[in-house]
C-alpha cells in the first residue's frame, strides 16, 4: 500500500522503515531535508512540500501526520487538508487531545475527507518490536488502512493467548485495535500514558527506598547496601512486577548505577494531565495517576534518585532528552 508520512522524527522515520521492510511505498516529508534524504536512500520517495507529497500519492490518498502534538499537528493537518480531496484519509498518529480529534473529524467530513486518529506506542524500539496501535475513526476508513496497521503492529509473536480469549477473534492480539469513532484511539492512548506515569512512579519510588536503605538515620543493624542493578535484574526473572518498563530500568541501572547522567528533571507530555482531566469529568477517582503527575511537577524543583530513574526510563523507551546533569 502507498502512504504519505509527514514528520520524520524518532517515531515517524522508524515507522517508515518498518513499512518499507513490509513492502509498502512511502512518500515522506519533513522540514529537515536531511531526514528526507536519509529515508530516500533507504527506499522512500521524497517530497519537497505537502503539496508535492499530495501530488505524488495515488488517489484515494492516505497521509499520516507524525509531528509533535498541539500547534505543530494543528498546522500540519490544516495545511495537508488543503491538498486533499473527498475519499482521501488523514491520519494523526501523534499524541493529540481526543477532543481535538472530534473537532477535526467533523470539519474534514464536510469535505468528504476521512480522519483517523491512531494512538501509537512503541517508542524508539518500535521499528523492531512493532507498534501498539489504538485507532479511532469510521470503520470503512480504518478497514482501508488495514495493510498499514498489520505491518506496523507487532503481530501475535510468541505471546500466548490470554486465558479465556483463546477463541476470540479481532485484532487486539495482533497489537492493534479499532477502539471506536473519532477520538477513541487517542482517548485510549491518553489513559495508557496516564497508567504509564503511575507504573513508572511506582518503580522509581521503590528503587529510591532500596537505594536509601543505607541512610544514617537508620539503626546500623537495619541498614542495607543493595545493588539496585542486580535487584532490577532478579525481578525480571519470574517476578509479578516484571515488565518492559522494568527491562528498561534494568538497562539504565546496568549502564549507570548512580544515574549520574540525569538531573531528575522529568517532563510530562500532556497525556497525563488529560487523563486526570477526563477522570474529573467522569467523577472517577484516580489517586495514583494524579500523584504520579504531581511528582513530575515536583521534580522540576527538587531532584531525588526516584526522579532520576523516571528520567532514565523516559530516555530508554522513548529517547526523550531532558536537561543533563550539570547543564
Amino acid at each position: 500500500m502507498q502512504l504519505g508520512m509527514i514528520g520524520l522524527g524518532r517515531m515517524g522515520a522508524n515507522m517508515v522503515r518498518r513499512l518499507l521492510r513490509g513492502g509498502h511505498q512511502c512518500v515522506v516529508f519533513d522540514v529537515n531535508a536531511d531526514s528526507i534524504r536519509q529515508l530516500v536512500n533507504e527506499g522512500a520517495t521524497g517530497a519537497t512540500s505537502l503539496d508535492d507529497l499530495a501530488r505524488r500519492l495515488d488517489r484515494p490518498r492516505a497521509a499520516w501526520v507524525m509531528v509533535p502534538a498541539g500547534e505543530p499537528t494543528e498546522q500540519a493537518i490544516a495545511a495537508l487538508s488543503q491538498q486533499m480531496d473527498a475519499d482521501d484519509i488523514i491520519i494523526d498518529g501523534g499524541n493529540s487531545y481526543y477532543k481535538d480529534d472530534v473537532r477535526r473529524a467533523k470539519a474534514l467530513k464536510q469535505r468528504g475527507i476521512q480522519y483517523v486518529d491512531v494512538g501509537t506506542s512503541g517508542g524508539i524500539w518500535g521499528v523492531e518490536r512493532g507498534y501498539c496501535l489504538m485507532i479511532g475513526g469510521e470503520a470503512h476508513a480504518v478497514a482501508r488502512l488495514e495493510p498499514i496497521f498489520t505491518t506496523l503492529a507487532p503481530g501475535p509473536g510468541d505471546i500466548p493467548h490470554t486465558l479465556g480469549r483463546e477463541t476470540h477473534g479481532g485484532t487486539a492480539a495482533d497489537g492493534y485495535l479499532h477502539c471506536g469513532p473519532a477520538g477513541a484511539g487517542h482517548f485510549v492512548k491518553m489513559v495508557h500514558n496516564g497508567i504509564e506515569y503511575g507504573l513508572m512512579q511506582a518503580y522509581a519510588e521503590g528503587f529510591d527506598i532500596l537505594r536509601n536503605a543505607t541512610s544514617k538515620d537508620l539503626p546500623e543493624e537495619y541498614r542495607y547496601e543493595f545493588n539496585t542493578a542486580d535487584v532490577a535484574e532478579v525481578w525480571r526473572r519470574g517476578s509479578v512486577v516484571s515488565s518492559w518498563l522494568l527491562d528498561l530500568t534494568a538497562t539504565a541501572l546496568a549502564k549507570d548505577p548512580t544515574l549520574s547522567n540525569y538531573t531528575g528533571f522529568v517532563q510530562d507530555s500532556g497525556e497525563g494531565r488529560w487523563t486526570i482531566m477526563a477522570a474529573v469529568e467522569e467523577a472517577v477517582p484516580a489517586d495514583v495517576l494524579s500523584a504520579s503527575l504531581y511528582a513530575r511537577f515536583r521534580s522540576r524543583q527538587a531532584h531525588t534518585f526516584a526522579e532520576k530513574l523516571l528520567s532514565a526510563m523516559r530516555a530508554q523507551f522513548g529517547g526523550h532528552v531532558e536537561p543533563p546533569a550539570g547543564g
